[in-house]
């Protein structure tokens, strides 16, 4: 299933519409509060369907019965673009257990690429709902090759993944690969790919644009 939040959402996407702006994209404070905002509407949205229990809150005038999450969700992000997104969810799931993955392309003289996954700490994710962010979600390399490891080592009740901007290619590569109840909450959605996996028309490389240019490995 798919989510994309600008449809109901006028502020997400006057977000992206800024995250892809390149007279804007040059404000890197900017840049990244927005894909904060952005992981906390998708939160907010993801709240919903979370499982609740009813606790009896203490008052000053006597108690009130309230709604609280049964459990706190695991909030995984990749490593180095998806920090800003996981700050904006992190704001709201506020007691969430944390994982991070580290998962980049590995570029070749052809131009083709692998993705390479050195590193993941995280919590026991047995019985957990898993919240993966990444803004970009292009051919679904890196987010397929995340879900998978953690379906290896463990068994996620439930697995959301929540990007800034997915192309429609990697959606279905994810539901290809990881099964249809992988629910996907997007920013917007985009139609092309190019030859060498980036969005079009997208807003380039999100990792750079947040945090500055990298050595390409």
């Amino acid at each position: 299933m798919i989510v994309n939040l600008s449809n109901n959402h006028s502020l997400v996407s006057n977000w992206v519409a800024e995250l892809r702006d390149v007279n804007v994209q040059g404000d890197r404070l900017r840049f990244r509060r927005n894909l904060e905002r952005i992981g906390e509407i998708a939160a907010y949205e993801i709240s919903k369907e979370l499982p609740w229990k009813t606790v009896e809150t203490p008052t000053p005038l006597g108690s009130h019965e309230s709604k609280m999450l049964e459990a706190q969700p695991v909030l995984a992000t990749i490593l180095r673009a998806g920090l800003p997104l996981h700050n904006g969810m992190l704001n709201y799931f506020d007691k969430a257990d944390n994982a991070f993955i580290s998962a980049y392309r590995k570029h070749h003289r052809d131009g083709s690429f692998d993705i390479n996954l050195e590193y993941m700490s995280c919590p026991v994710l047995d019985d957990r709902i898993v919240i993966v962010s990444d803004p970009m979600l292009a051919t679904g390399a890196s987010i397929v090759k995340t879900i998978q490891y953690m379906k290896t080592e463990s068994n996620p009740k439930k697995i959301h993944v929540v990007v800034a901007i997915a192309c429609t290619v990697g959606i279905e590569f994810i539901h290809r690969e990881c099964g249809l109840d992988i629910k996907i909450w997007c920013g917007d959605i985009d139609d092309e790919l190019t030859a060498k996996g980036y969005i079009v028309p997208g807003l380039g490389d999100a990792g750079d644009l947040a945090f500055g240019t990298k050595m390409q490995s």
